[in-house]
């Protein structure tokens, strides 16, 4: 694992990733200019809010101005399916990706060869940021196809000059062979095909022989104690990448080796951080929504987009010396976040808790019920295989005991429900926390 005695600190364009404050609100507020006079009177939906908002062109002067301009939903791009947003002519799109997210139409965007250039930029600089360089070898098991993951990772390696290993997700054993035989140095997948990854090296006793020394990791909310976990098995580091699809991909933020927040590339994507409800800008620090505009893009550029993830936001300079915005790791989503008797539960509140539990291992599944008319929340939690028991009392001494640590962490009382290792389906994709059956009564 790198250390801070050993890492030593790589910055791939020190001219836009330490600029200062001052420069960087110059630079946003040209662009925000140029956005707004490219897609009025070429994008119907903006002109239409616009116009309705009393806002022209003319009207935006600065970044600061950001606040007079509409906001954008994923409602509006699946009402607006396939190409509505589009704001340039169809010969100058070279490729499409999509997103399906849980229900309804796709989500497709489009991208002029700029747009994938940038795409690729900024998925390099969070490559650099994991200590990765021309010499690697990057084994991409995220899915390609219209998903981003895949083809963001692969668009980066080749910035950065890098090798990429286009394994695609499936077949764990085959990926396990291939990153030996390749001499892959890093790899990039979801956290939790990540840690499927790690335990699947332990068990293999493979562990020792693999040449891997970062991991880039994204696509789901985690918990900084599965990155620690990951890391602890496999003796590398972890590193967390951010993107949508509707904002280009992978590679709008990451973090560095200090993990102190995720760096925003934000002279290509302006961050805010908003109130959910009021829509009100919150302080450094307050969690509230996520809002991205793209200051750049060329097919689908997008104003004010809500991206429903809840951080919040820094804009001190690391100690790594970039001065670009930081977001938190994401407590979760507002479509994530559930309501049980009252409390607001995440899961990833779950993951953090049972990771303090040694016990058990981190795999779980949240299910929730309603039982004359009250919500019950069962939590399947895998027990690890040394202390597994056919004893009921040693079992029924953990059910309680991951129970009450649970309770203490929700805020509400649940059921556990222990099973043994395995038993939980790993998920090759995003995985599946959540079975919500109260939405099928």
């Amino acid at each position: 694992m790198i250390t801070d005695k050993t890492w030593k600190e790589q910055i791939r364009d020190p001219q836009a990733e330490c600029m200062s404050e001052d420069e960087r609100m110059v630079l946003q507020g040209e662009k925000l200019k140029n956005l707004v006079k490219r897609v009025y009177g070429v994008v119907p939906f903006y002109t239409e809010k616009m116009k309705e908002l009393g806002v022209e062109p003319g009207d935006i002067k600065g970044i600061e101005d950001i606040t007079k301009l509409p906001f954008t939903t994923k409602e509006d791009l699946r009402d607006n399916y396939p190409f509505g947003f589009q704001a340039v002519p169809n010969e100058k799109i070279v490729r499409v990706q999509g997103t399906s997210g849980t229900t309804g139409k796709l989500t497709v965007m489009a991208y002029t060869q700029k747009d994938v250039d940038i795409w690729g930029e900024c998925v390099a600089r969070c490559l650099t940021m994991a200590g990765l360089t021309a010499q690697d070898r990057i084994h991409v098991c995220y899915g390609y196809g219209l998903f981003t993951g895949g083809m963001g990772l692969d668009f980066g390696a080749q910035k950065l000059g890098a090798m990429a290993i286009p394994m695609s997700a499936g077949n764990t054993k085959r990926q396990l062979m291939c990153m030996e035989d390749f001499g892959a140095t890093a790899f990039a997948c979801t956290p939790s095909y990540a840690m499927h990854l790690a335990e699947a090296m332990q068990e293999a006793g493979v562990v020792e022989k693999m040449k891997i020394k970062a991991a880039v990791c994204g696509a789901e909310p985690w918990t900084v104690e599965m990155r620690h976990k990951i890391e602890e098995i496999l003796k590398i580091n972890c590193f967390d990448i951010y993107g949508l699809c509707e904002i280009s991909g992978p590679g709008v933020a990451m973090d560095c080796i200090h993990h102190e927040g995720l760096h925003v590339n934000s002279d290509f994507f302006y961050p805010e951080v908003l109130d959910p409800a009021t829509h009100a800008p919150l302080k450094d620090g307050e969690t509230g929504e996520l809002v991205f505009t793209t200051l750049d893009k060329e097919a689908v550029p997008l104003i004010r987009y809500r991206t429903k993830d809840l951080t919040s936001i820094c804009h001190e300079t690391c100690k790594c010396g970039r001065t670009t915005p930081r977001i938190s790791k994401f407590k979760g989503r507002t479509d994530d976040m559930k309501v049980i008797r009252g409390v607001n539960v995440f899961p990833t509140q779950v993951e953090t808790a049972l990771f303090g539990i040694g016990e058990v291992i981190p795999h779980y599944l949240l299910i929730i019920d309603r039982e004359d008319n009250m919500d019950v929340l069962t939590v399947m939690v895998e027990v690890d295989e040394k202390f597994f028991s056919d004893e009921i009392r040693k079992l029924d001494a953990l059910r309680h005991k991951i129970g009450d640590v649970l309770k203490q962490a929700l805020g509400v009382s649940v059921r556990v429900k222990l099973v043994e290792p395995k038993t939980i389906e790993r998920s090759e994709g995003k995985a599946k926390r959540v079975i919500d059956n109260r939405n099928l009564v």
